[in-house]
Parts: structure tokens; sequence; C-alpha cells
């Protein structure tokens, strides 16, 4: 068995760290598509048109959240597997995952193109800005496929220890897609439509990537485009393990939606104030749930291989870690905020306003970095109810509460924003009594 990062022996800090690094440039590039997007819409297409790609944002999060969980829970089983030395495992689990990962992508797409405008009524989209919202995100929908299959590839190679190859293929798609979205923007004149497309043809170059390096790649997790199919056996382990993890996701993001509604009552200049802000939460949410990541992978192969004894340290590693990147973030957004925000658009008014947006978050990200890495790790050993039921009432039951209770009756910016630093923190303190209070790890169980 060739093998390519296995987490079961060694110093812990820097099999974890040996991880992360590649994750968290991988998902920085992953974010660079969407901020290149408005970097570009803000300064040569208009506040309105960065309204209308940044408000659907949240949308598109949410329509593809069950799929992003049903990757987290093959992602689980290929890591046990992996760790044990299962070979007929990995390769079921492989083959079973791209062919989940195509009906996915297909179901995405004509989901997405069908109930695009319905959505964003619902959400409160400004009639000056919705046409070009719908334009992009159908055209962003059309090819989705190809990002949900390359998502799912990148889940694979991420749960064997090989988080550097999908870099690659990631820094590929984010130099082509800044390339054409000049091209297309800039000097063709396409409007969100030219961006829309620019992210469809960068997102297609990763999936032709990673699925050449997965047939050609002689290892243990090989795929054999002839053997991509469901296997019933495998389906059903990866649906129980990603059910939950799809649920949360789908809940978190649906809060999510609740609020960018609310921030749409405001108008546009906070629209694309947030949105602004957006782009730059990104930067700093997508290192922490790399971290959070390779805490899922550092417990399921350490799991699979009965190394027990690593579990919990591997846990206060990767959150040491993920706190630490946190504090860097928020030193480098005090210092530079203005100049950040400055980059997407050249309104002062939108400036301003996404600078207060910005400074008022970033104090917090070191809480939110403790509930994710917390969850990553519990799910990892095959357990991802208890980590769901945390976010759900966290991040969702709460939020939604909070806007009906306090938003709605005070209507002020601050308030919206509030909901976020307050979840944070419920979420993190019930996570960290289940990980200290509960036998989550299955040595625990036995005893």
């Amino acid at each position: 068995m060739k093998k390519t990062t296995v987490m079961t022996e060694g110093t812990i800090w820097k099999e974890l760290l040996k991880f992360s690094i590649p994750l968290i440039l991988g998902n920085l590039f992953q974010q660079l598509y969407n901020t290149v997007d408005s970097i570009i819409v803000g300064n040569y297409i208009g506040r309105d048109a960065l309204a209308a790609v940044g408000s659907s944002g949240s949308l598109i999060n949410l329509l593809l959240a069950f799929c992003i969980g049903a990757s987290a829970g093959a992602g689980v089983i290929i890591a046990q597997c992996y760790g044990a030395g299962d070979a007929k495992g990995i390769s079921q689990a492989v083959h079973t995952t791209l062919a989940i990962a195509v009906i996915s992508g297909i179901i995405m797409t004509i989901l997405g193109i069908l109930v695009t405008p319905a959505l964003l009524r619902w959400m409160g989209t400004p009639e000056k800005v919705l046409p070009q919202s719908i334009q992009y995100m159908r055209i962003f929908f059309g090819g989705i496929t190809f990002s949900v299959i390359y998502n799912f590839a990148a889940g694979i190679l991420n749960a064997v220890g090989n988080s550097g190859k999908a870099l690659q293929y990631l820094i590929i798609a984010a130099g082509s897609n800044v390339v054409l979205d000049l091209l297309f923007v800039v000097v063709f004149h396409m409007g969100v439509e030219g961006v829309a497309l620019a992210t469809d043809i960068g997102q297609f170059l990763s999936f032709v990537f990673i699925i050449h390096f997965l047939v050609k790649h002689d290892d243990i997790y090989q795929v054999r485009l002839r053997d991509i199919r469901i296997d019933g056996y495998m389906a059903k382990k990866i649906i129980k393990l990603g059910i939950p993890t799809g649920v949360q996701n789908m809940v978190i993001s649906f809060s999510n939606v609740l609020i960018q509604s609310s921030v749409n009552s405001f108008g546009a200049t906070l629209m694309a104030s947030f949105a602004a802000y957006t782009k730059v939460d990104g930067f700093n949410i997508m290192p922490v749930m790399s971290f959070s990541m390779a805490a899922t992978t550092f417990t399921g192969q350490n799991v699979g291989a009965g190394r027990y004894d690593r579990v919990k340290r591997g846990m206060w590693t990767a959150i040491f870690m993920g706190i630490g990147y946190t504090l860097l973030s928020m030193a480098m957004i005090l210092t530079f905020g203005r100049q950040i925000i400055g980059v997407f658009v050249t309104d002062a008014e939108v400036i301003t306003l996404g600078v207060y947006i910005m400074k008022f978050f970033c104090p917090f990200y070191s809480i939110l970095a403790t509930m994710h890495i917390l969850a990553g790790a519990i799910r990892g050993t095959g357990k991802t109810l208890p980590p769901m039921f945390i976010i759900i009432f966290a991040l969702c039951i709460f939020r939604i509460a909070w806007i009906q209770l306090v938003v709605n009756r005070y209507h002020e910016m601050k308030w919206i924003f509030a909901a976020y630093p307050i979840s944070w923190a419920i979420g993190a303190a019930m996570m960290i009594v289940y990980a200290w209070k509960a036998k989550w790890i299955p040595r625990e169980n036995a005893g």
C-alpha cells in the first residue's frame, strides 16, 4: 500500500500543520474565485452589480449545503478505511462517492436554474438588483456540476492526507478565473454574465485536472471510471454520516439567507458593504474550516488505526492552531481594514460601512474557530449527530429567534450583526461541554 500522509504516527502538531497548510491555501484560492469576481464587479460594473453578486452567495450556499455534507460523510469513511489499511473499503467508498457527486451535481444544476428567481424574490432582493442576480446565478448553476464533483474528489484526497494535490488544481483554476474575469468584463463588457461564465470555466478546469489525477495515480484510492457506481452498503454508510452534516449546513445556510434578507431591507449600500465584507470573511473562515477538516481527517485516521490516545491531543492542537490564525487575521484587519475593503469598491460610503462591519466581527473569530474545530474532531469518530444538534441550535434556531424578536423590533444594523458572535459563543460553549463530558471516542465507549 503506497501511503500519502498518514497521521497515525509522528509529532501531532507537525502532521496537522503539514496537512493543513495545503488545505488552507486551497481554500484561500477557492475563496479567490468569489473575491476576484467581487473586486472586478465592484470596480468595473458598479455598486448594484456587486450587491447582485454578493447577495447571491448565501442562496448558493443553501442549495449546495447538502452536497457538502454528503462529501464530509464520505471523507470520514475514507479516512477511517485508510487508517485501517482497508483497500477494498477505500475503493468502494471512492467510487460510490464520485457516483453520488455526479447525481448531486446534476440535481443542483436543475434545481438552481429553476428556483433562483423565486428564492431571490423571497429574500426581498431589490427590483433594480434582481435581474442581474438572476442572470449571475443561472449561469453559475449551469456549471455547478463540475464544482460539486471537484469538491467530492478533493474530499477523497484530503481524507487520505494528500491535500497538496488539490491545491495545485485550485491554483490553475483560480488563475484562469482571474484572466477570464478581466477578459469577459473589462474587454468584452459582458457584465455579471461574464463573471459567472469565468467561474464556470475555472470550475471545469479544476474538475478535469483532479479526475485525471485520480484515474492515472497508482495508489490505493485510484479511480477506475468503469467502476463509478453506487454500492448500496457503502452509500448507506456515507449517507448516514453525511446527512447530519448536510442538514446542519442547510439550516446554517438558511439562517444566513434570513440574515441576508434583513440586510437587503436596508438597501443597495448596505448590501454592497456586506457583500464586500463577506469576501474578507471568507479569508477568515476558510482557514478555520481547514483546521476543522484537518481535525476530522486526523481523528478518522487514528480511530481507524486504533490510536485513540492521539485523538484529543490532536483536537486541542488543531484548536490552538485555529485560534492563532484568527488572532493574526484580526491584527491585519484592524491595521489595514480600509485598504482591504477599498480593493472591492470605490464608493466611499460603502467602504466606510464595510470597515465598520469587518471590525465588528473580527474579535470573535477565535470563538468560531473553537466551535468548528471541536465539531470536526468529534465528526471524525463517526459521531455526526451531536455536532449537528449543537450547531443547528446555536447557528439556526437561535439566529431565527434573534431576527424575529430583536432585529424585526429595532431594525438597526448592529442588531443584525450581533446575531453572529452571540450564536458562535453559544455553539462553542455547548461543544466544549460535550467534548469534555461525553464519551465520544470509541475506546471511552468500550470502557
